[in-house]
């Protein structure tokens, strides 16, 4: 590795003075041998072979030690990952010159043996003073030549004008050279098992079946193929392998596995996509930049989703208070965008070239920043899927909830009611009209919807006025301040809340904070039940003041507003903390103007404690104030259940001119109400979000954010040479190098998009596929098995409209497909036991998605609904780091197709994980298919395996009325065919004796029902 110390003065075992010496003596000597000799001669006959011999070991051709090359002139002048390594005519500054008279250990080179002479120190230090002549011979130009760009993947889609013209026609041309040929096609009830979890991932009927074995029309397999191609369920089951590589779930992943109630809606996208066949490339271009294609377009707009759908660090972007935390997350959040996008389409780890310049592939580390910079201004959030629809949804909700606000005043005037106080933290006036969840902060003031985490550098002691986003004269300004309380070791700290009102006595805390002051519960809290009753229920309220926090209500402004001089304040203070947490402490305090009414210095989490304050009509301010109890803030999550005002009792009573208004206000109220319930939620996604100023991206060194080299502007990789890789330059607006990108990708001619596709495609139709590896198309990767065959499907993909179905087709139509998998070939065994050259067909186990739908299928159970938010087969308990409990499911709205599947990052779905399901946090092109003994125990005992053997023994006696009757249902609905004379007599005795379960158990756990052939 080359680095750039300062250079030394003297050389290895040599004092300065004789070293002098000799560099001056050798020095004159090679200037009088300058005289018969050229430079270039001098080169070969002195510095070639002291590099090679010296030099080469660590920097040669198969070794290149901090990316370093010096056994040819374009490598040794391009230098290592630190710059060039020679700096023509200044040794002092060449770093190689530095490294060889370095006394340092650590950094001499070469590092093994004996350091080199000062004789040969000096020859390079001439060679590079006099203009590091360099002469290229035969073995330098070879070298030029990067073999890399010659990788077959990169090169032009081609089919010889002499070749086959079919799938079939490639394979068994490739079968004949070595003396082997295909197998037998399968028998049809085979292939319909095969064609239906292939392309539907679910079993066939077995009226269908019957009716296909039947079907003596030449054409019957055709039309069978053209049948489930257009199934609605085709795109249910081709979305989970899009998934797969889009590594697509509904959680955030990290620490803090948040919810995406709304990324469902990108999976129904691919859904609907699929099944209406949109043209490949259009698909692509949608996902990449959908929403600066067509803005317009609700279903563009949710097609970015994919930019959206890994895993997103909460507690890096959002929680720390670390700058550098936030950098190195961001910088993980862009590497997994620009992998993503180039990896799923493309088939190219290009994220290797984050560190350094790719190891295999000729990607160098800044073409890597090039790509993310194409996502610099890309971040991932929830997003109008309309922006107009939700522009005119929510002016409608706003202009309803106005007019109810008034109502619910006019009301309240009239009847006295209690003032809600969180409410007014919400920005409401106290009756209702405030945001849920919304807070405010203590280190600012402002008001957030998003749930934050701790503060540690708040300002103490200073009150920060609410900035609400709307604020009416008729709608003062009830909240006057928060702030975050600190008191000192002789009470001589204080806040100023008005001129005239200073709160002393303050009690001493640690200083930080969490969260905000909230309208609704806290971040983490577990639960807002304070002995018995919910407050996070209807009817019920919640202000959560998690220590250390305070907050002030301006009284004169309530009393203005409610009409009411006598307030008594009420409310029940308790913990939202998990009652088995470690122990822990809080304080509670109330002020009314500078008196401290109540102070409770030791709150515990088994505690509350009931407020019931009388405020006279001369209080002007109401201060509540949350502090650690002095064991810190951790578990301090204080809330106040309906803290309300209450005027005190009217003695009078309404007139009857009151009561008739309070009647028709009461109308109106519920008028408006039923009017902004019917007013529809404007459609949210999870998807791409926008920065206004895309920032500048910059080579990090080794990959570190801390350490930024040259400036980059968007672009991609010239490896592939289909199209000008500048995508745009830093002023481009964010959006258009996203657009250049999906072009340059989804271009006609870019040699690796159609190729990767259509040998994913093979890939799950074969179990592996010509290239077996789907998403490493590089020089790491495997060559194909049938590189011509590979060809002719791109050019036929392209030909065809980039259609998918059409390809779909023609693989399945092949007689490749429809062999036989169960076929004795020794021969074929010796010559090709990985069949590659596909003499058969590969058996293959269903995946965990298809099992799991098989097994709900066949007992009669499965829900066909389709879309809309996924379900959740678990319990969910709100906490720092969210819970998930999963549980069997056994009612209907948890019996759909597992691609409806609410899927959670960090916590997978156990059965599902057992039978391989991949980790969300992964992209994963192909899946791993283990056999452990665990799948097999899961299998025969897992309660849903139980309860849907049951269901399935039921469906049968319902559809049977004879115990042989039962028993060929029972192999007809789970294995696709009839049951043998020997399989009916071996199963009458079991299900005479245990019944018609255990044979249905036995069946949904036969190698027959779990794998296909």
């Amino acid at each position: 590795m080359i680095t750039t110390p300062a250079c030394r003065d003297g050389f290895i075992g040599l004092p300065f003075s004789r070293l002098t010496a000799l560099v001056i003596a050798v020095g004159v000597g090679s200037a009088a041998a300058a005289s018969t000799s050229t430079p270039g001669e001098r080169f070969e006959k002195e510095i070639r072979p002291l590099l090679a011999k010296r030099c080469y070991e660590c920097h040669g051709e198969k070794k290149q030690k901090g990316e370093l090359r010096l056994d040819a002139k374009v490598f040794a002048f391009k230098g290592g990952h630190d710059g060039p390594a020679i700096v023509a005519g200044d040794a002092a500054k060449s770093p190689i010159f530095q490294r060889i008279t370095s006394t340092d250990d650590d950094e001499r080179m070469p590092p093994k043996g004996e350091a080199l002479s000062a004789e040969q120190i000096a020859l390079i230090k001439t060679w590079i003073e006099t203009g590091a002549v360099w002469p290229e011979n035969d073995a330098d130009k070879a070298a030029a030549v990067d073999k890399r760009l010659q990788h077959w993947s990169v090169q032009p889609v081609k089919v010889a004008a002499d070749g086959p013209r079919s799938i079939d026609g490639f394979i068994t041309a490739k079968l004949a050279a070595t003396g082997l040929a295909m197998s037998p096609e399968a028998d049809r009830h085979t292939l319909i098992r095969r064609l239906s979890f292939d392309l539907l991932g679910l079993p066939p009927p077995p009226e269908r079946v019957e009716q296909f074995v039947r079907d003596d029309d030449p054409q019957a397999y055709e039309k069978l193929v053209d049948e489930l191609l257009k199934s609605r369920h085709y795109g249910e089951r081709w979305t989970r392998h899009w998934l797969d590589i889009a590594h697509y779930a509904d959680t955030h992943g990290f620490e803090r596995d948040q919810l995406r109630p709304n990324a469902w809606r990108y999976r129904d996208y691919v859904i609907e996509s699929l099944n209406a066949d949109k043209p490949y490339d259009e698909f692509l271009r949608e996902q990449i930049a959908g929403d600066v294609i067509a803005p317009n377009d609700p279903q563009a707009v949710i097609a970015t989703g994919f930019l959206a759908a890994g895993p997103w660090d909460f507690v890096g972007h959002v929680e720390t208070k670390s700058d550098m935390l936030k950098r190195a997350a961001r910088a993980g959040d862009l590497d997994d965008m620009a992998t993503q996008v180039i990896t799923s389409t493309m088939g190219i780890t290009i994220n290797c070239a984050r560190c350094h310049d790719h190891k295999l592939d000729p990607i160098t580390q800044e073409e890597y920043y090039r790509v993310r910079a194409v996502f610099a201004g890309v971040k991932r959030g929830e997003r109008d899927v309309n922006a107009t629809e939700s522009q005119r949804l929510g002016g409608e909700k706003a202009r309803l909830q106005k007019q109810l606000a008034g109502v619910k005043s006019e009301l309240g005037r009239l009847s006295g009611n209690a003032l809600d106080l969180a409410d007014m933290v919400g920005g409401g006036d106290g009756r209702g009209t405030g945001t849920k969840g919304a807070g405010i902060v203590q280190e600012t003031g402002e008001v957030t919807t998003t749930k934050l985490g701790m503060h540690r550098n708040v300002s103490p002691n200073i009150l920060r006025p609410p900035v609400f986003s709307t604020r009416t004269a008729e709608q003062p300004g009830f909240v006057k301040g928060v702030f975050l309380p600190q008191g000192g070791d002789g009470g001589e700290a204080t806040i100023q809340i008005a001129e005239g009102v200073l709160l002393k006595d303050l009690p001493r805390t640690s200083g930080q904070s969490w969260d905000a002051v909230r309208n609704g519960t806290l971040n983490a809290q577990v639960h807002a039940k304070i002995n018995g009753v919910d407050y996070a229920g209807e009817g019920h309220s919640i202000l959560g003041l998690h220590a250390n926090s305070g907050i002030v209500f301006d009284l004169a402004a309530i009393r203005h507003a409610a009409g009411r001089k006598a307030l008594r304040f009420t409310g029940v203070v308790g913990f939202g903390a998990n009652a088995n947490a470690a122990s822990s402490v809080a304080g509670f305090a109330l002020y009314l103007d500078a008196e401290r009414k109540l102070h409770r210095t030791a709150l515990k989490k088994s505690e509350s404690l009931n407020v019931d304050e009388l405020i006279p009509e001369s209080v002007r301010f109401l201060t509540l104030i949350a502090t650690d109890g002095g064991d810190g803030i951790g578990s301090d999550l204080l809330f106040l259940g309906d803290a309300r005002l209450r005027p005190e009792l009217r003695v009078e009573s309404l007139t009857e001119a009151e009561r008739v208004k309070q009647e028709r206000f009461k109308t109106e109220q519920a008028r408006v109400e039923k009017a902004i319930a019917a007013v529809a939620e404007a459609p949210k996604v999870y998807a791409t979000l926008s920065e206004p100023k895309t920032p500048v991206i910059r080579v990090q060194r080794r990959g570190n954010p801390e350490d930024e080299a040259q400036e980059v502007m968007p672009g991609a990789f010239a490896w592939a040479r289909h199209a000008p890789v500048a995508l745009g330059d830093n002023a481009t607006p964010e959006g258009q190098g996203r657009r250049a990108l999906a072009e340059w990708i989804a271009h006609p001619k870019n040699p690796l998009t159609r190729r990767v596709l259509v040998n994913r495609l093979w890939h799950h139709h074969f179990g592996q596929g010509l290239v077996t590896t789907p998403s490493d198309f590089g020089l790491g990767g495997d060559k194909p098995s049938h590189p011509e065959l590979l060809d002719w499907l791109a050019t036929d993909f392209l030909q065809s409209g980039w259609s998918l179905k059409h390809t779909h087709k023609l693989i399945v139509m092949s007689a490749a497909y429809r062999q036989q998998s169960a076929t004795v070939n020794a021969k074929a065994r010796e010559l090709d036991s990985g069949n590659r050259l596909l003499w058969r067909q590969n058996p293959r186990r269903l995946d965990a998605e298809s099992l799991h739908d098989a097994v709900l299928t066949v007992a009669g159970t499965l829900n066909p609904a389709m879309g809309g938010p996924g379900y959740r087969d678990f319990e969910y308990t709100e906490a720092y780091a969210p819970i998930y409990d999963y549980l069997t499911p056994d009612k209907p709205e948890l019996w759909r197709r597992s691609i409806y599947r609410f899927v959670v990052r960090t916590t997978p779905h156990q059965f599902m994980s057992t039978l391989d399901c991949p980790d969300p946090a992964n992209l994963t092109p192909a899946r791993a298919q283990t056999t452990t003994a665990l799948q097999a125990l899961t299998l025969s005992n897992n309660e849903f395996m139980l309860q849907q053997a049951r269901h399935l023994a039921t469906r049968i006696e319902n559809e049977t009325d004879s115990r042989e009757a039962a028993i060929r249902r029972a192999f007809a609905l789970t294995l696709a065919r009839d049951a043998t004379a020997a399989e009916v007599q071996a199963a009458t005795p079991l299900v005479t004796e245990q019944g018609l379960f255990a044979l249905c158990r036995m069946l949904i756990n036969a190698n027959e029902f779990i794998y296909l052939d």
